[in-house]
């Protein structure tokens, strides 16, 4: 059986998918009339082991990826995906997936305020029980006065939202280089803004980014994130140099030798390259370069198989010695 069901096999495996999630991909006891999972009641046969992100916040070392669950899943010239994604990925999908991630110890979902998203987040937790944490990132723009920053993070704050980080999008400007390598003049004043806007309605604030410059900024500048989101995958995969929404970990090998240094938990997000990688493949990559956390974009059906695969990458002896210590 390979590492995952892969998204180039997403038209083959979504018209099994009712099958696929009645079985729990080998993960879980379902009933055979595959009634949609709901939270609390999944047995699982495997959970992730558990971590401090932040003071006073744990959550699996597998957390729930947004992406797919809002549709935006990086599928290069494949213009159809996005739409078929949208199609299997329903509100009543999403809250199942998020039931099923639950159970298996994936009990954070990290997200952006993308339109709906906020609405269906409170829907699970409140009308369904849901026990999934939210760490979400706003989309609002970054200005001199902060005003639009900060009215978003008050309102994440009261609809319950658990931790807050910088939009990767955004960390990436204030840091001077944007994600397509545009240059600009850095803004760490803003970004230490941002930081504070999130702590100052009393959650845990994360910066994000998928350049090594945002890192870098948020250390020299001394800004007092809780945690980092920065990309990291190989360039082990045929489209890595294509240029056309291929790649988000630019520079690796520099990323893993300047994350020898920080001392703040790190959540590696694109491990998989948006599944170029298997998840073997990006999990391994990953832990032994330093990552605390990984960030996965999963379908219902890829939850019980991916969390086994993380247990067996977490017992490998390479990890007990890595060259960055575990942070968290």
């Amino acid at each position: 059986m390979t590492d995952r069901v892969t998204r180039r096999h997403f038209v083959k495996t979504a018209s099994a998918s009712a099958t696929l999630a009645a079985a729990g991909a080998g993960g879980l006891a379902r009933g055979d009339d595959a009634k949609p999972a709901q939270p609390g009641k999944i047995v699982a046969e495997q959970q992730i082991p558990q971590a401090e992100l932040a003071p006073g916040m744990t959550i699996g070392r597998m957390l729930l990826g947004g992406n797919l669950l809002t549709h935006y899943t990086h599928s290069r010239d494949l213009r159809y995906v996005y739409t078929l994604a949208a199609r299997y990925n329903t509100k009543e999908k999403i809250f199942e997936t998020m039931a099923i991630a639950e159970a298996h110890g994936v009990n954070a979902v990290v997200i952006h305020t993308a339109t709906g998203v906020v609405d269906w987040l409170q829907e699970y937790r409140n009308k369904h029980g849901g026990k999934m944490k939210w760490i979400i990132c706003p989309t609002a723009n970054i200005t001199d006065d902060m005003k639009e920053y900060t009215d978003a993070c008050k309102m994440l704050r009261d609809i319950g939202t658990d931790s807050i980080y910088l939009w990767g999008v955004r960390g990436d400007q204030l840091s001077g280089i944007d994600l397509r390598g545009n240059r600009s003049t850095p803004r760490p004043d803003l970004m230490a803004k941002a930081v504070e806007a999130a702590k100052n309605v009393g959650l845990p604030a994360g910066v994000g980014g998928h350049r090594l410059e945002v890192i870098k900024c948020c250390e020299e500048n001394d800004i007092p994130a809780d945690y980092y989101v920065k990309t990291l995958h190989s360039a082990a995969y045929p489209s890595v140099d294509i240029n056309h929404d291929n790649r988000w970990s630019f520079t690796p090998e520099e990323t893993i030798e300047y994350m020898k240094g920080v001392k703040k938990p790190w959540i590696a997000f694109k491990v998989m390259a948006a599944g170029a990688l298997t998840p073997r493949e990006g999990f391994t990559y990953a832990f032994q370069n330093g990552a605390d956390f990984c960030l996965a974009g999963v379908f219902d059906y890829e939850i019980a198989e991916d969390v086994a695969t993380m247990n067996e990458v977490l017992a490998l002896p390479t990890l007990t010695n890595r060259p960055r210590p575990w942070i968290a």
